[in-house]
């Protein structure tokens, strides 16, 4: 993959071969991430937006072991509507996914421990659900896979760049991103608030969304979903909106 261009916030992805438009800054953090990760007012409280969060570096052999034991399906979430931070529009829609070179970006810009570990953790041709976060309505648009397994995240060598990190060395650097590719649409909409319905009921009944990481770690903007929530979620693009 060439080397990506834009730049997102959140932890979106930054697109191949394109001209610097002003769209998210490679890596830009989503609302729930701290300073260090550009952490942004969320909109809807409860759901972070994308790449950056802050997070000790204590919580990494847990979240690596966590990464390990859960599955090979994940969600990762971007902003799809305009925002600003330093100059730079950080929206990066799966629409936006969708219209690059070979329907591929980076996901860069990811700055807390946790998120990064999953990155790490993630092999190709796993599959994630592309949640759009910080938005009017969010929730889960689309899905993508893994097409370049984690390596050095360049934003945090850039000086102009909002995710610039001047602890991180490139002979030792502290960040990583991976490249995924556009899948498919989901054959509709999956709202949090749908989904929200459904943790609730399963946390009662047992159900396959009980302990889904959206709703026990609301601010990761990756997360590892297992094989049991992944065909859950599949199943509801089948069923009327509950």
């Amino acid at each position: 993959m060439t080397q990506c261009s834009a730049f997102w916030l959140l932890g979106s992805p930054c697109r191949e071969t394109m001209p610097r438009p002003r769209k998210r800054l490679p890596g830009a953090a989503g609302p729930d991430e701290g300073p260090a990760g550009k952490r942004t007012q969320t909109k809807n409280p409860g759901e972070a937006s994308a790449k950056v969060e802050n997070s000790s570096p204590q919580k990494t052999s847990a979240s690596k072991n966590c990464a390990k034991n859960l599955s090979s399906y994940w969600l990762m979430k971007s902003e799809p509507e305009s925002r600003l931070a330093k100059g730079v529009d950080v929206k990066f829609s799966i629409e936006d996914l969708k219209a690059q070179p070979k329907q591929t970006a980076c996901w860069d810009g990811v700055r807390n421990y946790q998120a990064r570990n999953f990155l790490r953790a993630m092999k190709l041709e796993e599959e994630a659900f592309f949640y759009h976060s910080n938005c009017k309505e969010p929730g889960i648009a689309g899905l993508m896979k893994i097409v370049k397994e984690a390596y050095p995240d360049h934003t945090q060598f850039e000086k102009n760049n909002p995710h610039y990190d001047p602890s991180s060395k490139e002979d030792n650097p502290k960040w990583s991103m991976v490249d995924v590719q556009f899948v498919r649409m989901m054959k509709r909409f999956i709202s949090l608030a749908e989904l929200k319905t459904h943790h609730q009921a399963h946390k009662a009944t047992g159900g396959p969304l009980k302990n889904m990481v959206l709703f026990t770690r609301q601010r990761l903007s990756i997360q590892p979903v297992t094989q049991e929530e992944f065909d859950f979620i599949l199943s509801l693009e089948e069923e009327e909106p509950s």
